[in-house]
């Protein structure tokens, strides 16, 4: 349970858009155990009108028929009543389904209706497909370090090997906020095998589940490094092609536990062929590999994961750059705006891979951030 005294920025967001006369379909995705359905229920305290929360959760599959009859009890309760549907991407042909309830004539006002998903793959191909312009995006995150400080206090080395799932943090010990059992059985256990048995595996054909979950093991052992996607293949106790291990990495990106990025060029084909370079979606998601015990090369991912997590909530777009001996963390772009961003976490704070990068990329800019400046910088992208 989160404290009752901490502010989520996606739910203030949604109460001025449902407020609004004739509102769009708010569509709020984002990870579990992150707040989004304790958000919602903030939301549903404030909001004037009555509402309808239902979930679609804990069945394989729901009828359209279920999204069909919620609609109208909603409708029933009042013509101003606000319809909340979680685990949306449960249902079947959803976005049809929606598509169809909000394009038919109705007398009276407009419903207000926000949906909310876990799983990106699922939610956006309905969004594309069936809802274009229709509906409005909230995107929610796993925590970063000032929002875990301010609602739990948990410390910034705490964070480096706990953090990202508000609901974990009561397993972290509260004296030397080190990660315990409890912590690294609750992340295991009620996030990352309830995201690829619930949100995965029961969306997705997978030859081998235990081959799947092995690979997610090490694709995060590879948290903030580049890897080939024939060095991972390599590594699965199984017979297969890269482009099992494309899927694979599709999937759990899909289901917000890891990013890929790709290699920066002036040539998209480029980006698109490199090797990624593999960031899971928090903190958290890197120290389960090592039970939390990290040394100092690994809280120095860790913190660098961190990092990379903090970029990419911005409306930008995140790669990293390799040339030959030379590299660059990260590279963000937005619009015509280019930043080469180098992470440094411990003593040493050269960084030859920015002079190299500025070399090719004259307009560039570039940062080095560390653990005592990370917060501002990011302030700056």
């Amino acid at each position: 349970m989160l404290p009752s005294s901490i502010e989520l920025p996606f739910v203030s967001q949604l109460l001025h858009r449902l407020r609004q006369s004739e509102p769009l379909v708010q569509v709020v995705l984002g990870p579990r155990q992150v707040g989004k359905t304790t958000g919602i229920r903030m939301l549903l305290e404030q909001f004037e009108e009555p509402s309808h929360y239902v979930s679609a959760d804990g069945l394989l599959a729901r009828s359209g028929s279920w999204l069909v009859e919620q609609w109208a009890i909603a409708r029933t309760q009042s013509p101003n009543c606000l319809l909340v549907i979680d685990e949306v991407q449960k249902i079947e042909r959803w976005s049809e389904g929606l598509k169809q309830l909000w394009d038919a004539p109705q007398r009276g006002p407009r419903m207000r209706v926000v949906v909310l998903g876990s799983s990106s793959l699922e939610i956006q191909t309905g969004l594309n497909e069936s809802l274009a312009g229709r509906f409005q995006l909230h995107r929610v995150f796993p925590w970063n370090f000032e929002e875990s400080r301010r609602a739990y206090g948990i410390s910034f080395e705490a964070y480096l090997r706990t953090g990202g799932y508000p609901g974990s943090y009561r397993f972290v010990d509260t004296h030397n906020q080190a990660p315990s059992e409890e912590w690294l059985g609750y992340v295991k256990e009620s996030i990352v095998d309830a995201v690829i048995g619930r949100d995965i595996l029961s969306q997705s054909r997978v030859k081998s589940p235990a081959l799947f979950r092995q690979a997610f093991d090490i694709a995060c052992a590879y948290g903030a490094q580049e890897i080939s996607y024939t060095k991972l293949l390599g590594q699965l106790q199984d017979r297969g092609n890269t482009d099992l291990i494309r899927h694979y990495l599709d999937l759990f990106e899909g289901a917000f536990l890891l990013r890929q990025l790709h290699k920066y060029s002036n040539k998209p084909v480029l980006r698109k062929t490199s090797s990624p370079k593999i960031l899971p979606a928090c903190p958290a998601l890197y120290s389960i590999i090592l039970d939390g015990d990290l040394d100092t090369k690994e809280r120095g991912r860790a913190f660098e994961i961190a990092v990379g997590n903090a970029i990419a909530r911005k409306p930008g777009k995140l790669y990293y750059w390799r040339h030959r001996n030379d590299e660059v963390d990260y590279v963000y772009q937005f619009g015509k705006r280019l930043v080469a961003i180098e992470v440094k976490s411990g003593a040493k704070q050269q960084a030859k891979g920015l002079a190299r990068f500025k070399q090719q990329f004259s307009h560039a800019e570039l940062r080095v951030v560390t653990p005592e400046n990370y917060e501002q910088v990011i302030e700056t992208l």
